[in-house]
């Protein structure tokens, strides 16, 4: 029970953080294994297996706040049973860390993120798909808080990475190409953030197909930036375009329907 507590917990955590295909990316077995024989609280792991859980489901739901104060607890539990310098424990930092962000409250998200960070560094190894996962978190941090240069160097970091392991067109790739983009959009680069946004658009057709709401956001984005440069002519098909995949994927009450039908809006006003 003891043993695949542990390991439950670390499946259901690289799942939440990184998607199946990070975990398949492999980490190795050892460190999971070298943890085994020093656990002797199997009860707090077990109970920190069905409080994630909680917390997992509460965050898909939006309720962040609500996850936070489950997801607490299973930090101080891994901490506990396994050390400060754990993977179980990096991974329960990270993802805590996002929750708080979601939350707006970066100066307790940092910290932690940072810490994690090291943590898989030294676990994983620089150039794991986990440590590229947590630069894009951590630097999505970066961008919260305006610090942009930080932001930028650590999207690459993420980016290169991924090109590396994954090749040139996996969606995580598609992933790390937006939000690089969506940095030089803010930032008034529109000339670099156009070719990326159009490879992002590129890759999640090419594995999604053209009606998938991850689609609806590329051409958002892309649309975004069309508008800002005063290419109204080219934005408005693009928003439409999104309105439409969002409204028949999401339903029309959904948040990002609303989003587009106010960037449709906002693009109307700016043309008189």
């Amino acid at each position: 029970m003891m043993k695949k507590s542990l390991i439950k917990l670390f499946i259901l955590f690289v799942v939440a953080l990184v998607g199946v295909t990070v975990f398949w990316g492999g980490v190795p077995v050892p460190i999971v294994e070298r943890a085994l024989s020093q656990v002797s609280q199997e009860d707090e792991l077990a109970k920190a297996v069905r409080l994630f859980q909680q917390a997992e489901q509460l965050r898909q739901q939006g309720k962040y706040a609500e996850a936070i104060l489950l997801a607490e607890p299973v930090l101080a539990i891994l901490k506990n049973v396994l050390g400060d310098n754990h993977l179980h424990v990096a991974l329960s930092m990270s993802y805590l860390a996002e929750l708080y962000r979601n939350q707006g409250r970066y100066s307790e998200a940092q910290p932690l993120y940072q810490k994690s960070l090291a943590i898989q560094k030294q676990k994983l190894g620089k150039n794991h798909l986990t440590v590229a996962q947590t630069l894009n978190y951590l630097a999505l941090l970066y961008f919260n808080q305006g610090r942009y240069s930080e932001a930028e160097a650590l999207y690459q970091q993420s980016l290169e990475i991924r090109k590396q392991k994954l090749g040139g067109n996996h969606l995580d790739v598609a992933t790390s190409l937006n939000n690089l983009a969506t940095l030089y959009l803010n930032l008034g680069r529109y000339g670099e953030a156009e070719p990326l946004f159009h490879q992002s658009l590129d890759i999640r057709k090419q594995q999604l197909g053209d009606n998938h709401p991850d689609v609806a956001t590329s051409l958002n984005n892309l649309a975004a930036l069309y508008s800002k440069q005063g290419r109204y002519g080219e934005a408005e098909p693009l928003f439409h375009q999104s309105l439409d995949i969002r409204k028949q994927q999401l339903g029309d009450n959904h948040p990002d329907v609303a989003t587009s039908l106010n960037n449709l809006a906002a693009l109307y006003s700016k043309q008189g």
